[in-house]
Parts: C-alpha cells; sequence; structure tokens
C-alpha cells in the first residue's frame, strides 16, 4: 500500500463523520487508482481511525466491496484486495454493456450546460495523456468521466448498478494501460469528443449509445492485453 494513500480522503466531510457509502466509494477509488494494490490488507482498526469512525461501518463497507468481488476474507490474514478472474471481467462488461443502453431512455436526466463544460474540460485532460500515458492519470480522468455519465443517468437504481460495474472494471484498467500504452488515451480522446457532441446536440439517447460503443471498444482491449488466446 502506498504511503500517499490519506491523498485520496474527498474534501468535504469536515467535521461530519463519513458513512458507509462514503467509505466504500473511497476504498473503491483507491483499489482503482492502485493506492491499494492486489495482496494489500484493509486493516479495519486503522481505517477507523483513519476516518474517525468505529470499526463498524468499515467492516460494512468493506462487506459490500468483498460482493464485488474485489476484497476477499482471509482466515487468519483479515481483508486482502484482490483482482477480478477472467470470467468475472467478461460478466462485468456484459452487464455494462446492457446498462449504457438504457441511460437515454430509462428516467434520463436532463442535460445541462455544466455538462458540457464538464466534457470539454475532461478532453482537455484526455489530449495531455496522448504524449505521455500514465496510467494513474488515466483512471483519473475515466473516474471524473464516469461522476459525469452517473449525473446523467436519472434513474437511482440504474446508477447504483451503473458505479459498481464501473469500479469493478476499473479496477482493471492499470494492467490494460501499461500495455496498451497510447491506444487507451486516443480511445479516450475519441469517446470525449463523441460525448461532446451528443452533449452539445441535448442527445441523451446518444449518450447511452456512446458509452455502449466505447464499452465494447474498452473489453476489446482487454481481450487483447490481458487476456491469454486459449481464453478468447
Amino acid at each position: 500500500m502506498t504511503a500517499d494513500a490519506t491523498s485520496l480522503t474527498p474534501p468535504g466531510w469536515g467535521d461530519r463523520k463519513p458513512g458507509v457509502e462514503d467509505i466504500q466509494r473511497l476504498i473503491l477509488k483507491r483499489i482503482c487508482f492502485l493506492e491499494y494494490t492486489p495482496g494489500d490488507r484493509l486493516k479495519e482498526a486503522e481505517l477507523a481511525e483513519e476516518f474517525g469512525v468505529s470499526r463498524t461501518p468499515v467492516r460494512d463497507a468493506i462487506s459490500r466491496i468483498n460482493h464485488l468481488g474485489l476484497v476477499e476474507t482471509i482466515n487468519g490474514v483479515g481483508n486482502v484486495v484482490m483482482e477480478l478472474p477472467q470470467q468475472k471481467i467478461a460478466q462485468v462488461y456484459e452487464m455494462r454493456l446492457h446498462l449504457a443502453s438504457l441511460i437515454g431512455i430509462t428516467t434520463p436526466a436532463q442535460i445541462e450546460e455544466g455538462h458540457l463544460d464538464r466534457a470539454r474540460d475532461l478532453l482537455q485532460q484526455a489530449h495531455q495523456l496522448s504524449g505521455q500515458v500514465d496510467s494513474r492519470q488515466y483512471v483519473i480522468v475515466n473516474d471524473q468521466l464516469n461522476t459525469l455519465i452517473s449525473d446523467l443517468i436519472g434513474n437511482s437504481v440504474l446508477r447504483s448498478f451503473w458505479t459498481q460495474a464501473y469500479y469493478q472494471a476499473a479496477s482493471t484498467w492499470h494492467r490494460v494501460v501499461d500495455s496498451a500504452g497510447t491506444e487507451v488515451a486516443d480511445a479516450l480522446v475519441s469517446e470525449l469528443v463523441d460525448l461532446e457532441n451528443a452533449l452539445a446536440e441535448d442527445d441523451i439517447v446518444a449518450v447511452g449509445y456512446i458509452q455502449r460503443i466505447h464499452i465494447g471498444y474498452g473489453y476489446a482491449r482487454i481481450r487483447k492485453f490481458m487476456f491469454k488466446e486459449t481464453d478468447l
């Protein structure tokens, strides 16, 4: 576990003690950003002290992440960060493809000018990655993109499933970036160009189609750079 894991403590907690969802979201981000790497132990007592809470909400948050397959409780060892196996990754991407097609048709949110501004800012950040890809920065930009997409999902149940599947997928991206190099950065630019155009046209249905297309492209890269040929 890296020494600067606390740098991912989100602003805004202030004097408010974080709840289970706050802790779950933060731990998931740390896993996706490789602040916690596979094999690291998540020590409830240390996390509870860091967040200023009892061990109960920490234990509940880890239990939720356990259900996503990103943490496993091992007898005599404790809670350990895990990598998703290939079969699970395939299932996650199959689900993400189906969820994306519902974004624009299941209680869609209203597109606002702020959404377009955020997409344009992310596009600028993606262009900066094209010259020299930094895997951590790539995941950070994608995390901000996911937050934008989540804000465009009006159906709360769909948004919840979308977020869970996103974190499962994002936990694999470092491995792809290290192998694919500029290919993933160019793909991110292409996705954000498409998204910017859809938002400029006030076309929420297109947002869902664009996500489905680029999730499919992303899964193709995972199959190319992560899966063994015998598993394809």
